[in-house]
């Protein structure tokens, strides 16, 4: 039997995974979260980031867990506790509600929802998947690059036996 999920405690940081990514949100109490949605009042979960991604913008939301969720899966993943100090939960809380409601720029790159919930607890600004989808794309890259030096000297090296 599986063991259940543990109830979030407030201040925690929530990874909803979602197909290709995950979004994230703090959870501040009573079933209830914070989180980066689009500015339209498009409802449903997986539709936040992506729409975020595609208008630069994004609304500080508290929303139900649950709701925000939806059918994906989520854990409570406070993964930078070892290399940063959490503010006091009651001060990740007042921040998280000073920000409610209010639009903020939203860049996939530099300040996406994972950004967002880091900066809360640990007034530290930072996503991990988007270092590793640089660091993804740096080794394709260099795999490619590689490969052409490669396909180059193979080819000067056919031409010079001819």
């Amino acid at each position: 039997m599986r063991a259940p999920i543990p109830e979030p405690k407030p201040g925690d940081l929530i990874e909803i995974f979602r197909p290709l990514y995950s979004h994230w949100a703090i959870y501040v109490g009573d079933g209830y979260v914070i989180h980066l949605a689009p500015p339209s009042e498009i409802a449903g979960a997986g539709v936040a980031s992506i729409m975020s991604a595609l208008t630069d913008k994004a609304i500080v939301k508290k929303e139900l867990l649950y709701d925000v969720a939806g059918s994906d899966k989520y854990q409570v993943n406070n993964k930078h506790d070892n290399k940063y100090s959490p503010l006091p939960p009651s001060k990740i809380i007042q921040r998280a509600e000073e920000l409610l409601g209010q639009e903020v720029l939203y860049k996939l790159t530099s300040e996406n929802c994972e950004h967002f919930v880091n900066e809360l607890r640990y007034g530290v600004s930072r996503s991990d998947q988007v270092r590793d989808a640089v660091m993804a794309a740096g080794i394709a890259g260099v795999g490619l690059a590689v490969l052409g030096l490669i396909g180059v000297m193979f080819s000067r090296n056919k031409k010079q036996k001819q």
